[in-house]
């Protein structure tokens, strides 16, 4: 792999690698980020604030649960490699289809090995949050995602399909060194 990366909480200094990756997505025509809650849809300023409001049970948007977003940056040049979602806790829809983290990486560093480290970052995270084990879902025609799911720990438990008729790979990930459950 190339440049090492390190996973920082976005901050208004951050906008324009955020607007650049943005635009890079859009360019390839991807428009739903995966881990960037909903950062493709808001003015930076409000997308911030809604990082804020979800960091906590008590501000988090109803329905939802408490996660914490990072950015994935190069450690030496700064750049943005992406984005990736540590969702606290599971509800229904997360752990039918979403798991507790989502990820996305800049489509030009793509298959460079970046994901496999942002998904580590973010485990060596939840394991300081407390979690036992991590659930990380990937649709399974997104075989990349899976490897890299499987370089980290990932234990298929099932595959079911989404509201779409898709398949939904379902990856437990144990974080205490424990066989899962």
């Amino acid at each position: 792999m190339a440049e090492p990366i390190e996973l920082v909480f976005p901050r208004q200094e951050h906008r324009q690698l955020v607007e650049g990756y943005l635009a890079e997505c859009s360019a390839k025509g991807e428009t739903a980020i995966q881990g960037g809650a909903g950062m493709e849809r808001l003015p930076y300023d409000q997308w911030l604030q809604k990082l804020q409001n979800s960091l906590r049970e008590e501000t988090v948007a109803p329905g939802l649960v408490p996660s914490t977003t990072f950015l994935a940056l190069k450690k030496e040049s700064g750049e943005m490699v992406g984005v990736i979602d540590i969702r606290h806790r599971l509800n229904e829809h997360l752990l039918a289809f979403g798991g507790n983290i989502g990820y996305s990486v800049r489509p030009s560093l793509r298959r460079q090995g970046y994901c496999t480290e942002m998904l580590q970052l973010a485990l060596f995270q939840c394991r300081k949050m407390g979690m036992e084990r991590a659930l990380v879902t990937c649709d399974k025609v997104n075989i990349a995602s899976a490897g890299v799911i499987r370089k980290n720990g990932g234990l298929l438990e099932n595959e079911i399909p989404d509201e779409n008729g898709e398949l939904v790979c379902r990856f437990w990930i144990d974080l205490n060194g424990k066989s899962p459950q």
